[in-house]
């Protein structure tokens, strides 16, 4: 399987999934458990697409932020 995310989508990806999943785990008083789950999730995700290089919905959707095709 060939990557179709980009470095700089896959830094933001993982500081954002970095950031979201600190505060699903720091904050679920602040920001409630939902939300923490949520933000949880979204970290998870943000991050495991991040270090692999491959987004599921940017495969569907025939997306690709990286410069070399392939």
């Amino acid at each position: 399987m060939r990557g179709c995310v980009g470095t700089t989508d896959r830094v933001v990806r993982v500081l954002i999934g970095v950031v979201a999943l600190a505060v699903g785990l720091t904050q679920p008083s602040t920001v409630g458990i939902t939300w923490a789950y949520v933000a949880d999730a979204v970290g998870v995700i943000g991050i495991v697409t991040g270090v692999i290089g491959r987004c599921p919905l940017y495969a569907l959707l025939s997306l690709r932020t990286c410069k070399s095709p392939g």
